[in-house]
């Protein structure tokens, strides 16, 4: 904390609280190169994949439009049929290319910030017309970051593009020499060389925008200490009622164990962590009842209470284990009749031995 009353740093990581209150609002970190560059890869792998289909696609469609280009009746009625024909032809070619593309950004949207429902975003609100604030946000830091960030992008891309170009150069100039199948060919391999070149670069310059994006989300959601300490206290309850709870809750069970160990008839041990105390009256109760138990520095301040007013303490771990689950004023189980029933079978013996 800065000296002089000064605010705080915000030098702690967001809690999950923080976080989710976040994605509500949909603030989730994510890259828009990043879905750009997966969608173009995608494009130039289909590309490839598709280059020799789409090419004898197109080779029909040029040679049936040659071929009868000089018989085309374009009277006015004919006109629908023709837009239809050509329209059919374009979409059965181009669907599933553009299919796939939707698939890929809506899977990398999904991949990077998941399904969001966040109605705070679509919310009117009349400060994003506040041109004051626009202009704030126009010349702000963040904005200058990802001014330079574009334009390093795109003279990168750019310069491989060019590289790319370069190296396929001679190639190019050999087209005006070779058949239009072989030429269509050669310039369509160009292109897609080139595209895959700046493509694999885009989506590398994105990768590292995309950690540069998550970087940037953290820090901007992280917390001050004292920020951390309130919302514990919200979500926890404070630290100091809880402690003293705790305390309240210490005591009263202590002042039950002073109250019903006395009038115990036998304390049953584990033999040092745990302690039941049991009270038994034949002609009073139906079966033997829990009075007190506790573990730790509780089961030893049973004990001493057990020997100072002469109660009998029975060493079973596993009666005692069992009999630790029975909540405080219940009946034992049935299940522990036979095992309880010796103990006070003993218990009774030992009586009779003192007296």
């Amino acid at each position: 904390m800065a000296g002089g009353g000064g605010a705080q740093q915000k030098t702690e990581a967001p809690t999950p609280r923080r976080l989710q209150e976040a994605r509500k609002k949909g603030q989730v970190p994510k890259s828009r190169d990043f879905s750009a560059a997966v969608v173009l890869m995608a494009a130039v792998l289909l590309g490839y994949l598709l280059e020799k289909p789409a090419m004898e696609g197109w080779e029909r469609q040029l040679s049936r439009y040659f071929a009868s280009c000089l018989s085309f009746d374009l009277a006015p009625e004919h006109l629908p049929r023709i837009i239809y024909e050509v329209g059919r032809g374009a979409l059965w070619m181009f669907t599933p290319f553009f299919l796939v593309l939707m698939g890929a950004g809506l899977a990398v949207h999904l991949a990077q910030s998941g399904f969001i429902f966040a109605p705070e975003v679509v919310r009117p609100n009349l400060e994003r017309l506040n041109p004051v604030s626009g202009l704030s946000r126009m010349f702000s830091l963040r904005t200058l970051v990802e001014l330079g960030k574009g334009m390093i992008k795109v003279l990168v891309v750019a310069g491989v593009s060019y590289l790319v170009v370069k190296a396929h150069l001679d190639e190019l100039l050999l087209v005006f020499h070779r058949s239009p199948r072989a030429a269509f060919g050669t310039v369509a391999g160009v292109m897609l060389a080139v595209a895959a070149a700046a493509g694999g670069t885009y989506l590398l310059l994105a990768v590292i925008d995309l950690f540069y994006q998550r970087w940037e989300y953290i820090r901007g959601l992280r917390m001050t200490k004292q920020e951390v300490k309130d919302e514990f206290k919200q979500t926890e309850g404070d630290p100091v009622v809880k402690g003293w709870q705790r305390r309240r809750q210490r005591q009263i069970l202590l002042n039950r164990i002073r109250q019903e160990v006395p009038r115990a008839t036998v304390v049953i041990t584990n033999p040092t962590h745990l302690a039941v105390a049991l009270r038994y009256e034949e002609k009073e109760m139906s079966a033997p009842l829990v009075v007190a138990k506790g573990a730790g520095d509780l089961a030893r301040r049973i004990r001493e209470l057990a020997a100072q007013h002469n109660v009998p303490v029975i060493e079973n771990p596993p009666v005692a284990r069992a009999l630790y689950q029975v909540d405080i004023g219940r009946e034992i189980p049935a299940e522990l009749y036979q095992a309880v029933a010796q103990i006070l079978a003993l218990v009774y013996r030992l009586k009779k031995r003192t007296v």
